[in-house]
């Protein structure tokens, strides 16, 4: 299939000539002004664009500026009879690939445009499997680490599924804030997959707490309820050693919040840091209130699973003093949708 150029000059001579040249080789549309361009792009997309440099109402700086701001991959060439070093460094700044001077022969004008379509093939073909080696890394890390979820998590004999069902509520609690407007500054900053994603690693500071606390029966002594407690810093700790080793920076700062701020509580009484209100991290306000529903609705070797209505109850009575109010509101309107996924 022919690939195809448009050719933008207001000079009809021009115009015939650069048809001529070029209708044996590719698709060539003419097109008298930058404003007539645009309105053609709207309906056709060009794989090169030959651009006049001086024409009237919209000069071709004007237009590459307003394409690079749009249609950036469009690869454009001035056309000019005024080339000198001013000219080239503007147009190279903004994003041209090359000039050719006019008026222009056959040869030099179909050479100069196969060059460009068969740098621009390529650099399209390197970029897509760029893409792909770099979504294959994604993918290979994010097993990696969820495996590790998994795996501490298989420690907790009580937990079963904890990882998977906490991920989800965030999820349902993340969408309905942010369809309700709540927090709104906050959320808009964040990345929603990653965040969701992150939420796995909440727990993943139990790896240093021994199995004779974390499956313990019966209620931890004050002794043990301190160690149990460090699991918050000990996640911190082992994500930043993972981040050191890493550029993915957003998912495991996420990750880091998750895991040193789910036990923080909004009355300031939490741990490790017995931060207040909105001083807690949006990740950790969010968490507080899904680890609670979901070791409120489980069985646990300590207790028997409460029941969701009474799991509602409990977070309801305490929001505002363990629980952000705010998340703990969105969570009752949502709280159908945590009921579905924990049975």
């Amino acid at each position: 299939m022919k690939k195809t150029i448009f050719v933008v000059d207001d000079n009809d001579t021009n115009l015939a000539a650069a048809r001529e040249a070029l209708k044996d080789h590719y698709r060539v549309m003419t097109l008298p002004s930058a404003i007539k361009m645009f309105t053609m792009m709207e309906k056709l997309a060009p794989d090169l664009i030959l651009l006049d440099i001086e024409m009237p109402e919209m000069d071709g700086f004007q237009a590459l500026g307003q394409l690079k701001e749009t249609r950036a991959d469009v690869p454009v060439i001035f056309l000019t009879s005024l080339i000198d070093a001013d000219v080239e460094a503007r147009g190279f700044q903004l994003g041209v690939i090359d000039f050719i001077t006019k008026p222009f022969s056959a040869p030099v004008l179909i050479n100069r445009i196969k060059t460009h379509l068969e740098i621009d093939e390529l650099i399209r073909e390197r970029t897509a499997q760029l893409q792909e080696k770099t979504v294959q890394l994604e993918n290979l890390q994010n097993a990696i680490i969820f495996g590790f979820a998994d795996l501490v998590e298989s420690r907790d004999e009580g937990t079963g599924g904890h990882v998977d069902r906490t991920s989800t509520y965030i999820q349902i609690l993340l969408d309905a804030m942010i369809k309700r407007g709540i927090y709104a500054g906050e959320i808009a900053e964040l990345n929603r997959e990653l965040f969701i994603s992150s939420a796995r690693l909440h727990d993943v500071g139990k790896i240093v707490i021994s199995d004779n606390i974390l499956n313990k029966p019966g209620k931890l002594t004050d002794e043990e309820f301190t160690t149990m407690k460090k699991h918050t810093s000990e996640g911190e700790i082992a994500i930043d050693q993972i981040a050191s080793r890493t550029d993915d920076v957003e998912f495991l700062n996420n990750a880091r919040l998750f895991a040193g701020s789910h036990h923080e509580r909004w009355d300031g009484r939490g741990y490790p840091r017995g931060l207040h209100g909105t001083d807690i991290p949006i990740q950790g306000r969010l968490m507080a209130v899904v680890d609670v529903y979901d070791a409120l609705v489980s069985e646990r070797p300590y207790k028997k699973p409460f029941s969701h209505e009474e799991a509602v109850r409990i977070i309801m009575e305490n929001a505002g003093s363990q629980f952000d109010p705010l998340v703990a509101e969105t969570f009752y309107e949502v709280r159908d949708q945590f009921e579905a996924v924990s049975r």
